[in-house]
């Protein structure tokens, strides 16, 4: 289960924005917003700020831009998340994956590169502050 900063789930199981079952293939630019289920087919470009979740149903053959990914189908195409891609057991991801945080559970196929991103210094002011200098640490000099 995927859960916000604040302890509580961002996903339920009524939180669905859209639900696109294993009988639909689509073709072309999905845009949405809030969270959407993938089950079926679906060929060209998803783009999103928010969540998109592949179920183990799902066949994606697209470039993927959104806030969180959660894999559990097969993605060829290359991922893109501001947040987060968590590619779980049954997931076969065949292109690169770019995001602050990457989570690849045990059995997953990943076939491409994988890049760590920077979170954006908006969605973390306290990183802007420069760091302080740890006190416990004293250094010694010979």
């Amino acid at each position: 289960m995927l859960w916000k900063r604040n302890g509580k789930p961002a996903v339920k199981g009524n939180d669905l924005s859209a639900y696109i079952d294993e009988a639909s293939e689509i073709e072309g630019k999905y845009t949405f917003a809030g969270t959407v289920m993938l089950n079926g087919k679906f060929t060209g470009e998803i783009s999103t700020n928010d969540t998109l979740i592949i179920g183990d149903k799902g066949v994606i053959n697209a470039t993927v831009r959104a806030g969180v990914v959660l894999v559990s189908g097969e993605v060829v195409g290359n991922i893109l998340a501001t947040e987060r891609v968590e590619l779980r057991g049954s997931a076969r991801v065949f292109g690169d994956v770019e995001a602050p945080v990457i989570v690849v559970e045990e059995g997953v196929l990943f076939e491409g590169h994988c890049r760590m991103t920077k979170t954006r210094p908006s969605d973390h002011p306290a990183a802007a502050v420069a760091p302080q200098r740890d006190l416990s640490v004293i250094s010694l000099k010979r």
